[in-house]
């Protein structure tokens, strides 16, 4: 009797083990940097999970009031009105510019930080679109130049006429600070969506498996033509298709070539970048769209310190990646057929 009952106990617990669920994410949402945010992250109780979202909002809601450029009482907005004199700034700010400069710096200009006036000019900041005259582009293209900038520990200087814009990295640089609190809090599994182009992988899966993160078709948005596997990396995408207007049959898009302060016309309709820091590879993925296909494979073989593999697409549809993606990139389906070039 007593062995039958154990018996029954056994097997009853190992039912019971068999159908226990796999522990669920805590997931939440905002929206900050003027996009849609989403989070996914395995906690460890209901108490420490809470305080974890209130870190990750009370950053954003910091950061973005930081790097705002509308924002009067922000940072950028700061620099820009100081008409050349001398701005403190927070520590942030002196954070992300420093290492942005850096890869200003890296990039040869292909990603400049001072392109402001030129954004506004295109009206990529109010969606009021126009085309400017080639001799308001000349004009527009002597006012970008990072190396203007001055920085001595948190004080920054710019001279009057010129403005700083922190898109192409400041979505990578929070991406950055959220992976460090995910870190700080114990946290070993998340997935942090900084609105679709900017995306840090914590860790792999619950399951100890890769996250498999799209990489968007240009010529389709709506589609994802490869997938590439993350694990305690981040990746980010620029894109033509991301924000553009077409005026007399041409499409001009609002990645701008620092060197004419129109849209780069480099042949590429998109570049992804992977890399352990967020805000390399946004601020990569805009450089090397700017570079071209050549000019960027080139810096990706100059610059192995910075530890970035790069899919290419160009706007013929040809696809090129990094050889250091072998056994972590796969078309997707529906473009199984699609020839892929290693670049090595």
């Amino acid at each position: 009797m007593r062995k039958r009952l154990l018996c029954v106990l056994l097997a009853a617990l190992c039912l019971l083990t068999a159908c226990q669920k796999a522990p669920e994410p805590v997931e939440f949402s905002t929206f900050s940097m003027n996009t849609f945010m989403s989070f996914a992250f395995y906690g460890e109780g209901e108490t420490e999970n809470q305080r974890v979202q209130d870190r990750v909002n009370v950053t954003l809601r910091r950061l973005d009031s930081l790097f705002c450029v509308n924002n009067e009482y922000g940072d950028v907005n700061q620099i820009n009105r100081s008409e050349g004199r001398r701005v403190k700034v927070d520590a942030p700010t002196a954070e992300v510019l420093s290492r942005s400069l850096e890869l200003c710096e890296l990039t040869g200009g292909a990603l400049d930080i001072t392109a402001y006036p030129a954004v506004k000019a295109w009206g990529f900041t109010q969606e009021e679109h126009r085309v400017p005259s080639p001799g308001e582009l000349a004009e527009l293209a002597g006012k970008i130049d990072y190396t203007a900038v001055g920085l001595e520990g948190e004080w920054v200087t710019l001279p009057a006429g010129m403005e700083l814009d922190l898109g192409a990295v400041a979505k990578g640089y929070a991406g950055d600070q959220l992976d460090q609190i995910m870190r700080d809090a114990g946290i070993s599994s998340a997935l942090l969506n900084l609105g679709e182009s900017t995306i840090v992988a914590v860790g792999g899966k619950q399951d100890g498996s890769p996250w498999r993160i799209g990489v968007v078709d240009p010529a389709r948005p709506e589609s994802y033509f490869a997938v590439v596997e993350l694990e305690d990396m981040a990746m980010g995408t620029s894109g033509g298709y991301q924000r553009y207007f077409e005026q007399d049959g041409v499409t001009y898009w609002h990645i701008l070539d620092p060197e004419t302060a129109a849209p780069a016309r480099s042949g590429l309709a998109s570049v992804t970048v992977a890399a352990p820091s967020a805000l390399t590879c946004d601020g990569l993925s805009t450089a090397l769209f700017v570079m071209g296909l050549e000019d960027g494979t080139q810096f990706w073989r100059d610059h192995r310190e910075l530890e970035f593999e790069a899919v290419f697409v160009t706007e013929e549809g040809a696809i090129y990646r990094t050889a250091g993606l072998t056994g972590r990139f796969s078309l997707a389906e529906g473009y199984e057929d699609r020839e892929v070039t290693v670049l090595e």
